[in-house]
């Protein structure tokens, strides 16, 4: 016999020395994990077929569900609540049918998602970071920015202080708002918002008092960064709110093709992190469930996810035309049997802080207010073309922005007379720009 036969042999009777005198039932070392003699698998549905529940406070028609406890609103902050609401719709239908007129390159509305987005912004602390996928807008808005500068960033125009013309139509970023740009890549805010979190639990000044916010569809759950980022919330960890909104479809795509778990809170387990599901419709329970969300998140120094039941009314942009994949009637019936502003409109006129009058003249209100806007908005200048090229590093121009600056300048000179969306900016160029164009 060989020594490696030999040390087999040892190691084979040592082992069962050692298993004789192990208790009947141990635990892996790595895993904690119970041993069993059962044969038993494990889904993310039950066997009696049961899913994950969702948690609500309003019932369909504004009532609070028997048991349900309210967060904490009094008439003026429910008022504030849901004028905000009201006015995500208003910007959106005025700015949508501004893109079908040629005066902006796109725009995406959040028709259907006004409680989720709404209740979210808050919820939050108007400090926490957040890193929004594109639909987000209303935090801003509740965080203070103005529709002003809203209607600036999708017109490009001198009062785009923040990104000064050189993003997409609704890639808000507002640093004073703690807002991070919106990037168009799907899901890469995600990983990210992981970092900004493990940032604010290295800073003492923030730590335990921040958390880093992120939004996303279910459909950016099916990208790597989704793992990633959940990852790395639940393992370095860092206080990280994952906040997914759940609305039927990723682009064209439904939902039901997207996983086939139950949804995306099925996967908060498998990182160890607390999940909850949320009506997204119902904006009182997304206030809940988000303030509880976020006190985990904060106080735990650890990623939390909440996903957020609800649906794109809308299209997915102004790219798209849903009814190519969705019936017309499916739409039209969400519009009226789910609507999350309806439903919040009756628990106010319920309660005897609303009533339609108001209504109405709220909404004629701010339909005036955004036009009046909305006219003086375009009106003004676009940036300066040649400032595509300044303010994007520190110090000197590095050699390929200054290799680009001259492309652009040589294509001026070759097709700008002849193309017509470059006469105007020639124009400018002229004045102050003169030399970018000559040189």
């Amino acid at each position: 016999m060989n020594v490696w036969n030999r040390t087999f042999i040892a190691i084979g009777c040592h082992s069962r020395r050692f298993a004789s005198q192990a208790p009947a039932y141990g635990h892996l070392p790595s895993s904690q994990s119970p041993f069993t003699p059962k044969l038993k698998f494990f889904n993310s549905v039950n066997s009696d077929g049961s899913k994950i529940p969702t948690y609500r406070v309003l019932d369909g028609i504004g009532i609070p569900l028997e048991g349900a406890e309210l967060p904490k609103i009094d008439e003026e902050l429910a008022r504030k609540l849901y004028e905000k609401m009201l006015l995500l719709p208003t910007i959106d239908t005025l700015m949508n049918n501004v893109q079908r007129q040629g005066k902006i390159s796109f725009y995406m509305t959040s028709h259907g998602e006004e409680a989720t987005i709404i209740g979210s912004a808050m919820a939050l602390a108007p400090d926490d970071e957040v890193l929004g996928q594109y639909r987000e807008m209303g935090v801003l808005l509740w965080r203070g920015f103005s529709v002003d500068a809203a209607m600036a960033q999708c017109f490009g125009n001198e009062e785009d202080a923040a990104t000064k013309g050189r993003q997409m139509p609704v890639h808000f970023g507002s640093p004073k708002h703690h807002f991070h740009t919106i990037s168009s890549t799907l899901a890469t805010q995600i990983p990210q918002a992981a970092g900004v979190g493990y940032a604010i639990k290295r800073d003492p000044k923030r730590r335990g008092k921040n958390c880093a916010a992120v939004f996303f569809g279910e459909g950016a759950a099916s990208e790597g960064d989704f793992h990633a980022g959940m990852l790395l919330a639940s393992t370095i960890p860092s206080p990280t709110l994952f906040i997914a909104r759940n609305n039927g479809f990723a682009i064209s795509t439904p939902s039901s093709e997207q996983y086939y778990g139950d949804g995306i809170a099925a996967r908060g387990a498998g990182y160890g992190i607390d999940t909850i599901r949320v009506d997204g419709n119902d904006i009182l329970a997304v206030i809940g469930a988000i303030s509880e969300a976020r006190r985990r998140c904060v106080e735990g120094g650890r990623g939390v996810l909440v996903e957020a039941m609800t649906y794109r009314v809308g299209h997915h942009s102004t790219s798209d035309d849903s009814f190519a994949y969705r019936p017309r009637q499916e739409v039209e019936d969400r519009k009226n049997v789910d609507n999350p502003i309806v439903r919040f409109r009756l628990f106010m006129e319920n309660r005897g802080w609303w009533s339609k009058e108001e209504d109405e003249a709220t909404k004629e209100r701010l339909k005036q207010e955004i036009m009046t806007t909305f006219k003086r908005v375009e009106r003004l200048k676009r940036h300066e073309l040649k400032q595509l090229f300044e303010d994007v590093y520190g110090g000197d121009e590095p050699w390929n922005l200054a290799e680009q600056r001259e492309e652009l300048s040589r294509l001026l000179r070759k097709y700008g007379a002849d193309w017509k969306p470059w006469r105007q900016e020639l124009d400018r160029f002229r004045g102050e720009g003169k030399e970018m164009i000559d040189k």
